[in-house]
């Protein structure tokens, strides 16, 4: 069993998806259950391969047996096999947590809800294991397309959002096949390493560098690179938030991932850092999107499109730390894709609770929360901590990295663009933390109605059931902050190629 480990993170949601979407047509209560267990165990192999890759290694896994070119392998090391590990936890998680209000949203579809919601995750988790191009093309867009019917599932503007992001994001998936068709051209094969091998000696071909160019252009629209951004913030703030809290934390971090596999691990770093000459441009380009992305979440009240601002500004942290080309920067960034993707899922699941008692997400409408919603709000609190960068949790050591590596690379914009948007990001909570804790309790849902709707009848406490998940995502931003240390010196200082210094 060990050792189909590769495709079981794989097959395991792919064959319970048709499992849920029949269980659901002879009863729909079947579907979550049936989604739970096929995500626990994906998580568990998941786990289990990373203990291997621990252990040995790295995996490789050809599907069927067939081995390359002609077939799929599925490759895991350390970096892939940390953010599996990461996607499953986080899928898992709010699947348990967010079962009310996916009750309350879509409680006469939940069987489509859950099989689009496990292919979501399918396409993701394959999008991290595999080590073929035109696969992750394949997986890419099973990831898209559940990810648009998602999103087109919730109210109000939310099909208008998901009809955006189909033509953006359809975009993208394009660009980023025409680069991998140039590649095929000159190389003839779609496997990484394959690729990796033989491109060294086409440096100089136009074809090449026109697949590189081509291939980092659709990756940045997918991942919603400021100024490529425009189907980001409709997307995930108009979304259920059922649907916010998983595809927000997850979509961006694993594209930031497949655009650091592409260029470590394809193009080579000797390409990607030497020949093509980018990575200060990039780095600009993600000062500005950091400062970009900074001041649009200071200009909004509505507190889920505030935090989808955020995330603009955090894909800049991500982008630019890669881009500085030096080990500092990548293990900042490759720790900013885990820590942001459990802060970011953090901060939404506590504003999809605070949504449903409300039924708002107006800022001003969070008036006395503390009182009545005391642990969602203190869950809030240190999400917000460690998306300012305040230690002991997560968010302090990436910056810190991401910070080291700039002063390395002399990036002082850069450095000075993460210190801005830490002291806007502070403004931003403290501003929220005012309202909540400092105001009397009003309860204005009748007089801001914002499509959301109150899902829960009286604004006290969230349930139980949403609570623990809640409460266990807060513990997990001071795991990460006390041992990044270690996850970086075992994990991913291992995962970056030794030629980066």
């Amino acid at each position: 069993m060990s050792a189909h480990l590769p495709a079981l993170v794989v097959v395991i949601p792919l064959v319970a998806a048709f499992l849920v979407l029949m269980g659901a047509l002879l009863d729909k209560r079947l579907a979550f259950p049936l989604t739970a267990l096929a995500l626990l165990g994906s998580l568990l192999a998941a786990v289990a391969l990373m203990a291997q890759v621990m252990q040995t290694g790295v995996v490789e896994y050809y599907l069927a047996g067939w081995a390359p070119p002609v077939g799929i392998a599925y490759r895991v090391d350390h970096l892939n096999g940390l953010v599996l590990v990461a996607v499953a936890s986080v899928a898992f998680i709010n699947l348990l947590g967010t079962r009310p209000l996916v009750v309350a949203a879509f409680g006469d579809r939940l069987g489509p809800f859950y099989t689009l919601y496990i292919l979501l995750v399918t396409g993701l988790m394959g999008m991290v294991v595999t080590g073929d191009a035109f696969n992750l093309y394949v997986l890419l867009e099973i990831a898209a397309l559940t990810g648009y019917a998602l999103v087109g599932m919730g109210e109000g503007r939310a099909p208008l959002s998901s009809l955006n992001y189909i033509f953006i994001g359809t975009l993208g998936a394009s660009l980023y096949l025409l680069g991998v068709g140039y590649l095929y051209l000159v190389t003839g094969t779609l496997n990484m390493a394959d690729l990796a091998a033989r491109l060294p000696e086409l440096y100089n071909s136009r074809v090449v560098v026109s697949a590189f160019v081509i291939c980092l252009a659709g990756l940045c629209i997918k991942m919603g690179f400021f100024p490529l951004h425009a189907w980001l913030p409709n997307a995930y703030s108009h979304a259920s938030d059922p649907v916010s809290t998983l595809v927000a934390p997850l979509v961006t971090k694993v594209m930031i991932y497949v655009m650091v596999r592409v260029m470590l691990f394809v193009f080579t770093p000797a390409f990607a850092f030497d020949v093509m000459r980018i990575g200060e441009p990039m780095v600009w380009l993600a000062i500005v999107a950091i400062v970009s992305g900074s001041f649009l979440a200071l200009s909004t009240r509505r507190l889920k499109r505030m935090l989808t601002y955020i995330i603009v500004a955090e894909v800049g942290y991500m982008v630019g730390g890669f881009w500085l080309g030096n080990r500092l920067g990548i293990s900042g960034a490759i720790l900013h894709i885990i820590n942001d993707a459990v802060m970011t899922f953090c901060v939404f699941l506590a504003a999809a609770a605070i949504i449903a008692r409300v039924g708002s997400d107006v800022i001003d409408d969070m008036q006395g929360l503390f009182k009545k919603m005391p642990v969602t709000m203190a869950v809030f609190v240190i999400a917000g901590l460690s998306i300012i960068g305040v230690p002991p949790t997560c968010g302090f050591f990436s910056k810190w990295y991401l910070i080291s590596g700039a002063i390395a690379a002399g990036q002082y914009g850069f450095m000075a663009a993460l210190l801005l948007s830490s002291l806007i990001n502070l403004v931003l909570f403290f501003r929220i933390f005012e309202i909540a804790y400092f105001e009397p309790f009003e309860d204005h849902h009748a007089e801001h109605p914002t499509g959301h709707g109150r899902v829960f009848s009286a604004v006290q406490e969230a349930p139980l059931e949403l609570l623990v998940p809640l409460v266990a995502t807060a513990a997990l931003l001071f795991a990460l902050g006390i041992y990044a240390g270690d996850i970086v010196s075992l994990i991913i200082d291992k995962a970056i190629p030794l030629g980066i210094v």
